[in-house]
């Protein structure tokens, strides 16, 4: 198929129907990535335990019921309200925001609160986006507008934007309103990706380069201020911070290009979602535009259903084997092979930009460890 965003053109692995595989391959890490054999999971679970403190303060500060219900929402209590040890997520925005303070010298923990204040954000738009998209299932548990209803998903999601900005300004200093115009300035293009991605539901056609802009502000901007924020809380000058936000940017159209594959072909047991999930929303996401946009008989056969599929009032009564037929011609058309490769690219091209920021070697490592995690997952 045309190339749409400029991705040289070479070989490719075809996939299956199947799903629950990892997807996809990237290319090799740097060699002194694989030397260090930076330890990822470790790498996720410092940022995890750095900022959950100091996110579980922040969450104590809503008012009842909106403390329990953010608490039910990040995993820490069950709907009855008793002590969990539920999955947070993947934790990788504040991994990122932990790993980038130390670009500039400064510890750790100078990026704390950048990383509290995006994974507050981040939460926001979870809630809201459950609501709006009808999902009824997040990290295998039910969703808090499921549970707890819609109102209070529309509350507690305002609330946690709030508290992002409460916790970066209380520090009172001048790179913390650096930071905060950088998170604002974020946040604004998340739910601009949103309101994009809302709209394209209701059109025949969307076209690639709309879809990659629209993930681009959905998924890339908040990846991006989690890159640079601790940076810039370290007192990291525009460039640098510009830089790694350039570097999370890209990084999040590889990591959204994934969630594509895995909205589609992914393990239920392993994403918390429903089978076919982005195929029962009708979203048009990258496999389904580059599907449509190649052109032959799969193509053609796939726009014709999916503008039938539009005109019926709901899904919910479409069969496992009909959302299997969806996916398999979205694959013949060509539309999972384009992803994967587009995922591969993003992420090289996120892996570049670090080359003109000046770190010492060991961050540079992790940075590249998180961005080839972000390209190979099942979740």
């Amino acid at each position: 198929m045309p190339d749409q965003t400029g991705a040289a053109d070479g070989p490719r692995t075809p996939g299956t129907a199947t799903r629950g595989e990892t997807v996809p391959t990237v290319p090799p890490a740097s060699k002194a990535a694989r030397e260090t054999a930076v330890d990822v999971i470790a790498l996720l679970e410092r940022g995890r335990t750095l900022a959950t403190p100091v996110l579980r303060a922040a969450v104590d500060r809503l008012a009842p019921p909106m403390d329990t219900v953010a608490a039910y929402h990040f995993g820490w209590i069950d709907a009855q309200g008793k002590p969990a040890a539920g999955d947070g997520g993947k934790a990788v925005r504040p991994a990122l925001a932990v790993l980038s303070a130390e670009v500039t010298g400064a510890a750790p923990e100078t990026g704390v609160p950048g990383a509290v204040a995006v994974e507050l954000v981040h939460n926001f738009s979870l809630l809201h986006d459950d609501l709006m998209d009808g999902d009824e299932q997040r990290r295998h548990r039910d969703t808090v507008w499921k549970v707890h209803g819609p109102a209070q998903a529309i509350l507690v999601g305002d609330a946690l934007f709030a508290l992002a900005n409460e916790v970066l300004l209380e520090l009172g200093t001048v790179e913390a309103g650096r930071a905060t115009r950088r998170l604002t300035t974020a946040t604004r293009a998340l739910i601009d990706g949103q309101a994009q991605d809302i709209s394209y539901e209701h059109r025949d056609r969307v076209s690639v380069e709309e879809c990659l802009e629209m993930e681009g502000n959905k998924t890339g901007a908040l990846l991006a201020c989690a890159s640079s924020i601790g940076a810039v809380l370290g007192g990291a000058d525009d460039r640098t911070a510009d830089t790694l936000e350039k570097y999370g940017y890209h990084l999040g159209l590889a990591f959204q290009a994934v969630d594509d594959l895995l909205g589609i072909w992914g393990d239920p047991e392993a994403t918390g979602k429903q089978t076919w999930s982005d195929l029962r929303q009708r979203k048009k996401s990258l496999p389904v535009v580059a599907a449509l946009a190649a052109g032959g008989s799969a193509s053609e056969q796939l726009g014709e259903i999916l503008a039938a599929d539009a005109k019926a009032s709901d899904s919910e009564n479409f069969s496992e084997e009909e959302f299997a037929a969806r996916a398999a011609l979205i694959e013949q058309a060509g539309g999972r092979e384009w992803t994967a490769e587009e995922a591969r690219r993003q992420h090289s091209v996120a892996i570049e930009a670090l080359g003109s920021v000046d770190m010492p070697d060991q961050v540079r490592d992790r940075f590249t460890a998180l961005a080839d995690f972000v390209v190979v997952r099942k979740r």
